[in-house]
């Protein structure tokens, strides 16, 4: 069984409520060892995540951008960003993780994950969006 380091805990704590309680369910029954490398990113993290081609918003349309984060990015430990098929089986394991998740839980949220985007793949990020009625 894995277990998150201190950073990825510090990291998730920043994060809204159904994203931990995702991220410690996904862990728990995880095939792979994962890490949370961001919840919450301030103005400069989120300039910074621009500048070098990680994201495509500016401060503060991100859902990094909310207070607490409406988004965390998770890598497969060890991180190798060439291997796009352990990002995709971990992706997969969280998205089945979500579905396994109570609508209480899941807090009235849909679940979103960057590496099933269309124009801009993002494999690490994972968002909240208010689910539409």
């Amino acid at each position: 069984m894995f277990v998150f380091s201190r950073r990825s805990k510090k990291n998730l704590e920043t994060c809204e409520i159904p994203l931990q309680t995702l991220a410690a369910r996904a862990l728990a029954t995880s095939p792979i060892d994962f890490t949370i490398i961001c919840g919450y990113r301030d103005k400069k993290g989120q300039d910074e995540a621009l500048a070098s081609g990680a994201s495509q918003l500016k401060s503060p349309t991100s859902k990094h951008n909310k207070w607490p984060s409406l988004a965390f990015d998770a890598v497969p430990y060890p991180l190798d960003w060439n291997n796009i098929e352990s990002f995709q089986e971990l992706g997969d394991h969280i998205i089945e993780t979500w579905g396994t998740m109570t609508d209480d839980e899941k807090m009235g949220f849909d679940l979103s994950w960057g590496g099933n985007w269309r124009k801009f793949k993002d494999y690490p990020h994972y968002e909240l969006r208010k689910k539409s009625h």
